[in-house]
Formats: C-alpha cells, structure tokens, sequence
C-alpha cells in the first residue's frame, strides 16, 4: 500500500470518527441517566481517536478531512433503546472505517486500527446486548467474499 494510500485510508477512519463523535451527541439526550457517563466517556473515546487520527494523516503527508456541521443519521432517535441501536450502527460505522487500516505498512497504525475496532465492537456488542451475528460487524458481506483472480 502505498503513501496515497494508506492517506486514503486514514482519511476513512477519521471520516468515520466524525459520524462517531456526531452520533453520540445526538443520542446523549436520550439515554438513561445511569448510561450518561458510559456515553461521555465513549464520546469522548472517539474525540480522542479523531484527534489522533489527524496527527497519522498528517505525519503521512495529508490534510484531514474536516468534520461536517451535521450528518444524516440512519434514523430518528426519539428513545433510549433508540438511541442504543444508533450506537451500535456507529460503532458499526468505526469498525468499518478501520478496517482498511489493516493493510498499511505501518506497524504502529495497523496496531491502532486493530485496536480500535476491537474497542469498537465490544461497545457495539455491549449497545446490543448481544454478540454479533456476523464475523466482522459493519463491513458489507461483498468485502468479504473471496474475489476471483483474473
């Protein structure tokens, strides 16, 4: 992979990050008191791997990609149990925008990505109340389907 590349790549975490640190402000209104402080501290987990992020992109030669003022969430969240399975999409979404991570040639950024999607898929698994039905959450079936060489 190359610089282009893996630029390419951190650029997708990162983007997946905003969504992340978006989501959880808007589902932060509609949690159970008692989950308040878990969804702080989630919050401001993805903060922190946004912020770092921006540093890998840079030290790779790149521009990150700045966060919109609002994004389209998958849907409405009008309750706590809404609002769980909009954090579970999210965390869904990071472990995606992780995932092509693992393909560059740096050891300390592949650790990084591995780290972080396994942090996020046990949230995931803790916002469900379930573990996953799939082997790798929040990556469509076709990208791990094996591709034929031609």
């Amino acid at each position: 992979m190359g610089a282009q590349d893996t630029v390419a790549a951190l650029q997708a975490a990162l983007a997946a990050e905003h969504v992340a640190v978006f989501g959880y402000g808007v589902l932060g209104g509609h949690v159970s008191p008692a989950q308040r402080q878990s969804v702080t501290q989630m919050w401001n987990a993805h903060r922190a791997r946004r912020d770092r992020l921006r540093g890998y992109v840079q030290a790779a030669g790149g521009r990150p990609v700045a966060a919109a003022a609002a994004y389209r969430l998958p849907f409405k969240v009008t309750s706590a149990s809404g609002a769980a399975r909009l954090a579970a999409a999210l965390e869904d979404g990071v472990v995606a925008g992780y995932a092509v991570l693992a393909g560059v040639s740096d050891p300390a950024v592949r650790r990084y990505a591995a780290l972080a999607m396994q942090e996020a898929a046990v949230r995931a698994v803790r916002w469900r109340g379930s573990p996953p039905t799939e082997a790798f959450p929040g990556l469509p079936s076709s990208a791990l389907s094996p591709k034929p060489e031609r």
